[in-house]
Protein backbone atom coordinates (compact mmCIF):
# COMPACT_ATOMS: atom_id res chain seq x y z
CA UNK A 1 0.00 0.00 0.00
CA UNK A 2 1.35 3.34 -0.53
CA UNK A 3 0.37 6.95 -1.59
CA UNK A 4 0.65 7.04 -5.70
CA UNK A 5 -2.35 7.56 -7.95
CA UNK A 6 -3.78 8.98 -11.12
CA UNK A 7 -5.83 11.94 -10.84
CA UNK A 8 -7.32 13.00 -14.13
CA UNK A 9 -4.60 10.85 -15.45
CA UNK A 10 -1.93 13.03 -13.54
CA UNK A 11 0.47 10.14 -11.48
CA UNK A 12 0.72 12.45 -8.27
CA UNK A 13 2.27 11.34 -5.05
CA UNK A 14 -0.11 12.04 -1.89
CA UNK A 15 -1.61 15.36 -3.78
CA UNK A 16 1.64 16.67 -5.38
CA UNK A 17 1.65 16.22 -9.03
CA UNK A 18 5.09 13.98 -10.24
CA UNK A 19 5.50 16.11 -13.69
CA UNK A 20 4.97 19.45 -11.51
CA UNK A 21 8.45 18.02 -9.07
CA UNK A 22 9.82 17.00 -12.96
CA UNK A 23 9.31 20.33 -13.78
CA UNK A 24 10.83 21.64 -10.94
CA UNK A 25 14.05 19.73 -10.05
CA UNK A 26 14.26 18.08 -13.05
CA UNK A 27 15.05 14.29 -13.67
CA UNK A 28 16.51 11.47 -12.82
CA UNK A 29 14.46 12.71 -9.57
CA UNK A 30 13.90 10.45 -6.33
CA UNK A 31 10.12 11.40 -4.67
CA UNK A 32 9.34 9.74 -1.57
CA UNK A 33 6.18 9.69 0.46
CA UNK A 34 6.32 10.41 4.50
CA UNK A 35 2.81 9.14 4.50
CA UNK A 36 3.56 5.91 3.21
CA UNK A 37 6.62 6.04 5.35
CA UNK A 38 4.79 6.82 8.84
CA UNK A 39 2.01 4.38 7.87
CA UNK A 40 3.78 1.06 7.01
CA UNK A 41 5.73 1.88 10.46
CA UNK A 42 2.46 2.80 12.22
CA UNK A 43 0.66 -0.96 11.13
CA UNK A 44 3.59 -3.04 11.89
CA UNK A 45 3.93 -0.96 15.65
CA UNK A 46 0.00 -1.79 15.87
CA UNK A 47 -0.18 -5.04 14.37
CA UNK A 48 2.51 -6.70 17.07
CA UNK A 49 0.10 -5.44 19.84
CA UNK A 50 1.39 -6.36 23.29
CA UNK A 51 4.33 -8.09 22.38
CA UNK A 52 7.29 -6.44 24.32
CA UNK A 53 9.08 -5.28 20.91
CA UNK A 54 11.22 -2.46 19.38
CA UNK A 55 11.29 -1.46 15.44
CA UNK A 56 15.04 -0.90 14.16
CA UNK A 57 14.78 0.32 10.40
CA UNK A 58 17.68 -0.48 8.52
CA UNK A 59 19.20 2.30 7.69
CA UNK A 60 20.98 0.86 4.30
CA UNK A 61 17.58 0.88 2.36
CA UNK A 62 17.13 4.71 2.13
CA UNK A 63 19.85 6.70 4.92
CA UNK A 64 18.75 10.10 3.49
CA UNK A 65 18.75 12.35 6.64
CA UNK A 66 15.18 13.40 5.93
CA UNK A 67 13.67 9.71 6.09
CA UNK A 68 15.81 9.09 9.31
CA UNK A 69 14.40 12.04 11.45
CA UNK A 70 11.03 10.85 9.94
CA UNK A 71 11.22 7.43 11.06
CA UNK A 72 12.91 9.00 14.69
CA UNK A 73 10.19 11.25 15.11
CA UNK A 74 7.71 7.64 15.06
CA UNK A 75 10.07 6.49 17.71
CA UNK A 76 11.90 4.09 15.77
CA UNK A 77 14.92 2.20 16.45
CA UNK A 78 18.06 1.57 13.92
CA UNK A 79 20.18 -1.05 12.47
CA UNK A 80 23.52 0.34 10.97
CA UNK A 81 26.10 -1.70 9.25
CA UNK A 82 28.53 0.81 9.47
CA UNK A 83 29.94 3.64 11.26
CA UNK A 84 28.99 6.61 8.45
CA UNK A 85 25.18 5.10 8.89
CA UNK A 86 25.32 5.18 12.90
CA UNK A 87 26.47 9.06 11.90
CA UNK A 88 23.45 9.48 10.02
CA UNK A 89 21.48 8.22 12.08
CA UNK A 90 23.00 10.82 15.02
CA UNK A 91 22.95 13.60 12.70
CA UNK A 92 18.98 13.25 12.46
CA UNK A 93 18.31 13.43 15.51
CA UNK A 94 18.10 9.12 15.98
CA UNK A 95 19.34 7.91 19.67
CA UNK A 96 22.19 5.82 19.90
CA UNK A 97 21.01 3.40 22.27
CA UNK A 98 18.33 2.28 20.03
CA UNK A 99 20.84 1.44 17.30
CA UNK A 100 22.03 -2.14 16.71
CA UNK A 101 25.30 -2.57 14.85
CA UNK A 102 25.34 -5.31 12.47
CA UNK A 103 27.29 -6.50 9.67
CA UNK A 104 30.49 -9.11 9.12
CA UNK A 105 33.61 -6.40 8.93
CA UNK A 106 33.36 -3.84 11.73
CA UNK A 107 36.41 -1.90 12.17
CA UNK A 108 38.05 -1.13 15.30
CA UNK A 109 37.78 2.43 14.30
CA UNK A 110 34.17 1.57 13.43
CA UNK A 111 33.54 -0.36 16.67
CA UNK A 112 35.31 2.71 19.07
CA UNK A 113 33.02 5.05 17.51
CA UNK A 114 29.85 2.82 18.40
CA UNK A 115 30.79 2.07 21.67
CA UNK A 116 31.66 6.09 22.45
CA UNK A 117 28.32 6.88 20.95
CA UNK A 118 26.62 4.46 23.43
CA UNK A 119 24.74 1.97 20.99
CA UNK A 120 22.78 -0.43 22.00
CA UNK A 121 24.17 -3.99 20.86
CA UNK A 122 26.75 -5.20 18.24
CA UNK A 123 25.40 -8.24 16.31
CA UNK A 124 28.57 -10.04 16.14
CA UNK A 125 29.32 -12.27 13.57
CA UNK A 126 31.84 -14.31 14.29
CA UNK A 127 34.31 -15.37 17.16
CA UNK A 128 36.86 -13.07 15.97
CA UNK A 129 34.94 -10.40 15.94
CA UNK A 130 34.16 -11.12 19.86
CA UNK A 131 37.64 -10.70 20.02
CA UNK A 132 38.15 -7.52 18.03
CA UNK A 133 35.52 -5.57 20.23
CA UNK A 134 36.29 -7.38 23.30
CA UNK A 135 40.45 -5.69 22.75
CA UNK A 136 38.62 -2.64 21.74
CA UNK A 137 36.33 -1.90 24.84
CA UNK A 138 39.01 -2.80 27.31
CA UNK A 139 41.43 -0.07 25.71
CA UNK A 140 38.53 2.19 26.30
CA UNK A 141 37.56 0.88 30.08
CA UNK A 142 34.35 -0.23 28.88
CA UNK A 143 31.77 -2.79 28.71
CA UNK A 144 30.30 -3.55 24.62
CA UNK A 145 27.07 -5.19 24.70
CA UNK A 146 26.74 -7.83 22.01
CA UNK A 147 24.33 -10.12 20.44
CA UNK A 148 25.73 -13.23 18.35
CA UNK A 149 23.88 -13.34 15.21
CA UNK A 150 23.19 -16.98 14.38
CA UNK A 151 23.25 -18.47 10.89
CA UNK A 152 19.78 -21.26 11.32
CA UNK A 153 20.57 -22.49 7.41
CA UNK A 154 17.09 -21.55 6.61
CA UNK A 155 16.03 -21.02 2.84
CA UNK A 156 14.46 -17.55 2.37
CA UNK A 157 13.10 -18.65 -0.95
CA UNK A 158 14.44 -15.36 -2.21
CA UNK A 159 16.99 -14.03 -4.68
CA UNK A 160 20.40 -15.71 -3.96
CA UNK A 161 22.14 -12.13 -3.39
CA UNK A 162 19.82 -11.59 -0.64
CA UNK A 163 19.82 -14.78 1.39
CA UNK A 164 21.63 -14.25 4.25
CA UNK A 165 20.51 -17.31 6.36
CA UNK A 166 21.80 -20.38 4.87
CA UNK A 167 25.24 -21.92 5.95
CA UNK A 168 26.54 -21.33 2.79
CA UNK A 169 26.38 -17.41 3.25
CA UNK A 170 28.97 -15.79 5.36
CA UNK A 171 26.92 -14.02 7.85
CA UNK A 172 26.31 -15.43 11.42
CA UNK A 173 27.47 -18.33 13.59
CA UNK A 174 26.69 -21.76 12.51
CA UNK A 175 23.73 -23.19 14.96
CA UNK A 176 26.28 -26.10 15.56
CA UNK A 177 28.96 -23.61 16.69
CA UNK A 178 26.83 -21.02 18.70
CA UNK A 179 26.41 -21.82 21.98
CA UNK A 180 31.06 -22.30 22.47
CA UNK A 181 30.60 -18.64 21.13
CA UNK A 182 28.89 -17.68 23.72
CA UNK A 183 30.87 -19.17 26.62
CA UNK A 184 33.70 -17.74 24.20
CA UNK A 185 31.48 -14.02 25.23
CA UNK A 186 31.47 -14.74 28.43
CA UNK A 187 34.48 -15.30 29.08
CA UNK A 188 35.82 -12.08 27.75
CA UNK A 189 35.98 -9.35 29.99
CA UNK A 190 35.50 -6.45 27.88
CA UNK A 191 31.83 -7.72 27.01
CA UNK A 192 28.42 -7.94 28.10
CA UNK A 193 25.98 -10.37 26.44
CA UNK A 194 22.60 -8.59 25.96
CA UNK A 195 20.59 -10.95 23.47
CA UNK A 196 20.33 -13.18 20.72
CA UNK A 197 20.43 -12.12 16.75
CA UNK A 198 19.18 -13.37 13.01
CA UNK A 199 18.13 -12.50 10.06
CA UNK A 200 17.30 -14.94 6.73
CA UNK A 201 17.54 -12.75 3.76
CA UNK A 202 15.61 -10.03 2.05
CA UNK A 203 12.33 -9.47 -0.53
CA UNK A 204 10.57 -12.72 1.74
CA UNK A 205 6.77 -12.86 0.62
CA UNK A 206 5.80 -15.67 2.76
CA UNK A 207 5.20 -16.41 6.41
CA UNK A 208 6.66 -19.72 6.12
CA UNK A 209 10.63 -19.03 5.73
CA UNK A 210 10.23 -16.74 9.41
CA UNK A 211 8.52 -19.58 10.94
CA UNK A 212 10.55 -21.87 10.19
CA UNK A 213 13.53 -19.69 11.24
CA UNK A 214 12.11 -18.89 14.39
CA UNK A 215 10.75 -22.10 15.72
CA UNK A 216 14.59 -23.33 14.74
CA UNK A 217 15.80 -21.36 16.88
CA UNK A 218 13.54 -20.55 20.21
CA UNK A 219 14.97 -24.02 21.68
CA UNK A 220 18.62 -22.58 21.49
CA UNK A 221 17.23 -19.23 22.95
CA UNK A 222 15.44 -20.86 25.37
CA UNK A 223 18.71 -22.43 26.50
CA UNK A 224 21.04 -19.30 26.08
CA UNK A 225 18.23 -17.68 28.55
CA UNK A 226 18.81 -20.07 30.96
CA UNK A 227 22.55 -19.60 31.08
CA UNK A 228 23.16 -16.36 30.27
CA UNK A 229 20.83 -12.89 31.06
CA UNK A 230 19.20 -12.04 27.89
CA UNK A 231 17.38 -9.13 26.58
CA UNK A 232 16.10 -9.31 23.80
CA UNK A 233 16.06 -11.50 20.42
CA UNK A 234 15.93 -10.29 17.53
CA UNK A 235 14.41 -11.69 14.38
CA UNK A 236 16.04 -8.98 11.48
CA UNK A 237 14.20 -8.01 8.83
CA UNK A 238 13.04 -9.54 5.37
CA UNK A 239 9.49 -8.70 4.87
CA UNK A 240 8.85 -8.26 1.22
CA UNK A 241 6.70 -5.45 -0.92
CA UNK A 242 5.26 -5.95 -3.61
CA UNK A 243 6.92 -4.94 -6.65
CA UNK A 244 4.57 -6.23 -9.80
CA UNK A 245 1.10 -4.30 -9.74
CA UNK A 246 -1.20 -1.70 -11.77
CA UNK A 247 -2.70 1.54 -10.75
CA UNK A 248 -6.31 1.46 -10.72
CA UNK A 249 -7.96 5.10 -12.28
CA UNK A 250 -8.76 7.32 -9.46
CA UNK A 251 -7.80 5.05 -6.46
CA UNK A 252 -5.73 6.44 -4.25
CA UNK A 253 -4.16 2.92 -2.76
CA UNK A 254 -2.38 0.64 -5.45
CA UNK A 255 -1.77 -2.40 -5.28
CA UNK A 256 -4.13 -3.14 -2.01
CA UNK A 257 -6.16 -6.23 -3.38
CA UNK A 258 -2.47 -7.32 -5.06
CA UNK A 259 -1.26 -7.52 -2.04
CA UNK A 260 -3.14 -8.93 -0.68
CA UNK A 261 -3.13 -11.76 -3.23
CA UNK A 262 0.59 -11.96 -3.74
CA UNK A 263 2.51 -10.17 -1.00
CA UNK A 264 3.03 -11.28 2.64
CA UNK A 265 1.00 -8.94 4.62
CA UNK A 266 1.38 -8.03 7.96
CA UNK A 267 -1.25 -9.72 9.51
CA UNK A 268 0.08 -12.97 8.04
CA UNK A 269 3.78 -12.13 9.51
CA UNK A 270 3.00 -11.32 12.77
CA UNK A 271 0.63 -14.27 12.81
CA UNK A 272 3.63 -16.96 11.91
CA UNK A 273 6.35 -15.19 14.67
CA UNK A 274 4.32 -13.59 17.53
CA UNK A 275 2.55 -16.76 19.28
CA UNK A 276 6.61 -18.62 19.90
CA UNK A 277 8.76 -15.03 20.79
CA UNK A 278 5.79 -14.45 23.49
CA UNK A 279 6.72 -17.68 25.30
CA UNK A 280 10.03 -17.22 25.33
CA UNK A 281 9.47 -13.76 27.12
CA UNK A 282 12.21 -11.67 25.63
CA UNK A 283 12.17 -8.24 23.86
CA UNK A 284 11.75 -8.73 20.41
CA UNK A 285 13.68 -6.20 18.05
CA UNK A 286 12.58 -6.46 13.99
CA UNK A 287 14.94 -4.36 11.06
CA UNK A 288 12.66 -4.04 8.87
CA UNK A 289 13.57 -1.79 5.69
CA UNK A 290 12.53 -2.35 2.34
CA UNK A 291 9.13 -2.87 3.90
CA UNK A 292 8.87 0.58 5.42
CA UNK A 293 10.44 2.38 2.30
CA UNK A 294 10.28 0.24 -0.93
CA UNK A 295 7.05 1.12 -2.33
CA UNK A 296 7.25 4.55 -0.56
CA UNK A 297 9.34 5.91 -3.40
CA UNK A 298 9.78 6.62 -7.47
CA UNK A 299 12.01 7.38 -9.82
CA UNK A 300 11.06 9.79 -11.77
CA UNK A 301 13.22 9.83 -15.42
CA UNK A 302 12.36 11.16 -19.02
CA UNK A 303 12.45 9.56 -22.51
CA UNK A 304 15.63 10.98 -24.69
CA UNK A 305 15.15 8.46 -27.75
CA UNK A 306 13.15 6.05 -29.52
CA UNK A 307 15.45 3.49 -31.34
CA UNK A 308 13.83 1.40 -33.77
CA UNK A 309 16.36 -1.70 -34.25
CA UNK A 310 15.76 -4.68 -36.59
CA UNK A 311 14.71 -6.83 -33.84
CA UNK A 312 13.81 -4.97 -30.88
CA UNK A 313 12.89 -1.12 -29.66
CA UNK A 314 14.76 0.29 -27.23
CA UNK A 315 13.50 3.15 -25.16
CA UNK A 316 16.24 5.30 -23.65
CA UNK A 317 15.84 7.29 -20.80
CA UNK A 318 18.00 9.78 -18.83
CA UNK A 319 17.84 7.70 -15.63
CA UNK A 320 20.64 5.13 -15.90
CA UNK A 321 21.62 1.63 -13.79
CA UNK A 322 24.02 4.37 -11.94
CA UNK A 323 20.58 5.99 -10.57
CA UNK A 324 19.17 2.38 -9.70
CA UNK A 325 20.88 -0.81 -9.96
CA UNK A 326 18.28 -3.65 -8.96
CA UNK A 327 17.56 -4.37 -12.24
CA UNK A 328 20.92 -4.51 -13.18
CA UNK A 329 22.36 -6.43 -9.93
CA UNK A 330 20.03 -9.16 -10.04
CA UNK A 331 17.24 -8.71 -11.86
CA UNK A 332 14.84 -6.61 -9.87
CA UNK A 333 11.53 -5.83 -11.12
CA UNK A 334 10.08 -2.37 -11.33
CA UNK A 335 6.76 -1.18 -12.71
CA UNK A 336 7.22 1.37 -15.44
CA UNK A 337 4.41 3.51 -16.02
CA UNK A 338 3.58 6.97 -17.29
CA UNK A 339 3.47 10.18 -15.06
CA UNK A 340 0.91 11.60 -17.64
CA UNK A 341 -1.49 8.71 -18.88
CA UNK A 342 -3.47 9.18 -22.48
CA UNK A 343 -6.44 7.73 -22.33
CA UNK A 344 -6.94 4.94 -25.00
CA UNK A 345 -3.10 4.78 -25.45
CA UNK A 346 -1.92 1.36 -26.77
CA UNK A 347 1.16 -0.39 -25.53
CA UNK A 348 4.32 -1.55 -27.15
CA UNK A 349 6.63 -4.24 -26.45
CA UNK A 350 10.28 -2.78 -25.67
CA UNK A 351 13.70 -2.57 -23.49
CA UNK A 352 13.39 0.37 -21.33
CA UNK A 353 17.25 1.44 -20.93
CA UNK A 354 19.80 4.31 -19.83
CA UNK A 355 22.42 6.20 -21.08
CA UNK A 356 25.44 4.29 -19.42
CA UNK A 357 27.81 2.45 -20.88
CA UNK A 358 26.94 -0.87 -20.31
CA UNK A 359 24.78 -3.69 -21.75
CA UNK A 360 23.26 -4.32 -18.35
CA UNK A 361 22.05 -0.69 -18.40
CA UNK A 362 18.43 -1.65 -18.50
CA UNK A 363 15.56 -1.07 -16.68
CA UNK A 364 13.17 -3.26 -18.89
CA UNK A 365 13.78 -5.95 -21.22
CA UNK A 366 11.13 -7.44 -23.77
CA UNK A 367 8.27 -5.72 -21.65
CA UNK A 368 4.90 -4.21 -22.35
CA UNK A 369 4.40 -0.91 -21.25
CA UNK A 370 2.15 2.05 -22.30
CA UNK A 371 3.83 4.01 -26.07
CA UNK A 372 5.90 6.78 -25.41
CA UNK A 373 7.38 9.36 -27.20
CA UNK A 374 10.21 11.68 -27.28
CA UNK A 375 9.79 13.90 -24.34
CA UNK A 376 7.42 11.90 -22.09
CA UNK A 377 7.99 11.25 -17.99
CA UNK A 378 8.19 7.87 -16.80
CA UNK A 379 8.00 6.63 -13.20
CA UNK A 380 9.70 3.69 -11.97
CA UNK A 381 7.56 2.63 -9.12
CA UNK A 382 8.68 1.30 -5.91
CA UNK A 383 12.59 2.66 -5.68
CA UNK A 384 12.31 3.68 -2.23
CA UNK A 385 14.70 1.08 -1.04
CA UNK A 386 18.26 0.33 -2.31
CA UNK A 387 17.71 3.13 -4.92
CA UNK A 388 19.45 6.08 -4.27
CA UNK A 389 21.10 4.65 -1.38
CA UNK A 390 22.95 1.95 -3.88
CA UNK A 391 23.40 4.60 -6.20
CA UNK A 392 26.72 5.96 -7.96
CA UNK A 393 28.92 8.12 -10.18
CA UNK A 394 29.81 5.49 -12.90
CA UNK A 395 30.67 7.28 -16.19
CA UNK A 396 31.22 10.79 -14.00
CA UNK A 397 27.32 10.88 -14.21
CA UNK A 398 25.92 13.53 -10.99
CA UNK A 399 23.86 12.08 -8.70
CA UNK A 400 19.92 12.45 -9.04
CA UNK A 401 17.91 14.68 -6.50
CA UNK A 402 15.54 13.58 -4.05
CA UNK A 403 12.00 14.71 -3.11
CA UNK A 404 10.06 14.33 0.33
CA UNK A 405 6.63 14.95 0.03
CA UNK A 406 3.84 15.10 2.65
CA UNK A 407 0.33 15.96 1.82
CA UNK A 408 0.35 18.72 -0.57
CA UNK A 409 3.86 20.08 0.29
CA UNK A 410 6.83 18.55 -0.64
CA UNK A 411 10.80 19.75 -0.36
CA UNK A 412 13.85 18.98 -1.97
CA UNK A 413 16.17 16.96 0.56
CA UNK A 414 18.68 16.04 -1.41
CA UNK A 415 19.92 18.50 -4.20
CA UNK A 416 21.05 17.12 -7.87
CA UNK A 417 25.01 17.05 -8.13
CA UNK A 418 26.56 19.01 -10.78
CA UNK A 419 29.80 18.40 -12.20
CA UNK A 420 31.85 20.16 -9.48
CA UNK A 421 30.68 18.12 -6.89
CA UNK A 422 32.05 15.32 -9.06
CA UNK A 423 35.58 15.89 -8.58
CA UNK A 424 35.16 18.18 -5.15
CA UNK A 425 36.94 15.38 -3.23
CA UNK A 426 40.13 15.31 -5.32
CA UNK A 427 43.23 16.44 -5.17
CA UNK A 428 45.83 16.76 -7.88
CA UNK A 429 49.04 15.31 -7.70
CA UNK A 430 50.50 18.77 -6.83
CA UNK A 431 48.23 19.18 -3.84
CA UNK A 432 48.59 15.66 -2.28
CA UNK A 433 53.07 16.35 -2.20
CA UNK A 434 52.56 19.94 -0.59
Amino acid sequence: MHSFHYQNNQLACESVRLQDLAESYGTPLYVYSSHTVTDHFRRLDRALGELAHEICYAVKANSNLAVLRLLAAQGSGFDIVSGGELYRVMQAGGDPGKCTFAGVGKTQDEIAYALHSGIYSFNVESESELRTIDNVARTMDRKAPVALRINPDVDPHTHHYISTGKSENKFGISIDRIMEAYDLAASLPGLEIRGLQMHIGSQITEAEPFAQAVAKVLPLAEALKRRFPLEFISIGGGIGIVYRGSLESGDAVWWHEGEARHALTIEQYVQAIAPPLRRLNLRVLLEPGRFLVGNAGVLLTRVLYIKRALEKTFVIVDAGMNDLIRPALYDGYHEIVPVCRQPGAGTEVVDVVGPVCESGDFFAQSREVAQVAEGDLLALMSAGAYGFSMASTYNSRPLPAEVLVSGAEHRLIRRRQNYADLIAAELEAEEVEA
